[in-house]
């Protein structure tokens, strides 16, 4: 049976956040270097991006390069900001012609000239699509975006421009790099790994986790229906009951 026919179309999760994970040993299994993992990685975005498109879900953010990323050897992180690069290019006309929305979260004025150069373009070209938001995390730590958040909110207590009592996580969320981002939903973590790495620790409170051994470069859209439907399959809480979520679906 397509996987596709067993995704109920009226419980899509809005904001998928995937963990991009493998590259590494998906390139060593090929006999060939690390950086050869992540030039044949854009297959699994597109189909990514495509597959959230096809099943109406509105947001996908990408942990593309942590903040601690920067300590990997040069020569990688050079080719990591250099495919950045050429990949934005390349896909800016399939980003028009499918109504793909480009956005991008983290320290970007820590990221190469040319790299924030060419993505604010791809930005502020795609700023009117409207189909799927994708999110790039680039030089993102979450720990770092809560503390940014924490000192300009602290800046605004200082100025008396907000007092302490008005601090909730409405005010929280709003000084967040995701506060034009539906909640996440769903996080997905390729290659196997269980944990988190620093991503979007606020966001993710209440999503569902999906993990898989499939190594990124041989995601597919299959693979990103599964963990839809392993999603699906979840009873989605919230801190309440059983019993209360039935009552509240038989209220609806």
């Amino acid at each position: 049976m397509n996987i596709l026919t067993k995704i109920d179309k009226t419980r899509i999760p809005q904001h998928v956040a995937i963990i991009m994970d493998g590259n590494g040993r998906w390139a060593k299994k090929q006999g060939m270097g690390r950086v050869f993992g992540h030039r044949n990685a854009l297959t699994a975005v597109r189909e990514s991006v495509e597959a959230a498109s096809e099943i109406g879900t509105k947001a996908i953010t990408l942990y593309a390069f942590s903040t601690e990323n920067w300590k990997r050897p040069k020569l990688e992180v050079d080719a990591l900001m250099s495919l950045l690069i050429s990949s934005l290019k390349k896909e800016l006309p399939d980003f028009q012609k499918n109504n793909i929305q480009v956005k991008a979260i983290g320290d970007l004025k820590s990221l190469p000239k040319k790299a924030q150069k060419v993505l604010a373009e791809v930005i502020n070209a795609t700023e009117n699509n409207s189909k799927v938001t994708l999110t790039f995390a680039l030089s993102y730590g979450s720990r770092e975006e809560i503390v940014n958040a924490v000192r300009n909110i602290s800046k605004k207590v200082v100025n008396n421009e907000l007092s302490i009592e008005e601090i909730d996580e409405n005010i929280i969320n709003n000084h967040l790099y995701t506060v034009s981002l539906p909640e996440v939903d769903l996080v997905i973590r390729t290659s196997g790994e269980q944990r988190i790495s620093n991503f979007l620790l606020w966001q993710i409170a209440y999503a569902e986790f999906h993990f898989t051994d499939v190594l990124w470069p041989d995601f597919r859209r299959d693979d990103f229906y599964k963990a839809v439907v392993e999603y699906q399959n979840r009873e989605r809480r919230f801190g309440k009951t059983s019993e209360q979520i039935e009552n509240l679906n038989e209220q609806n």
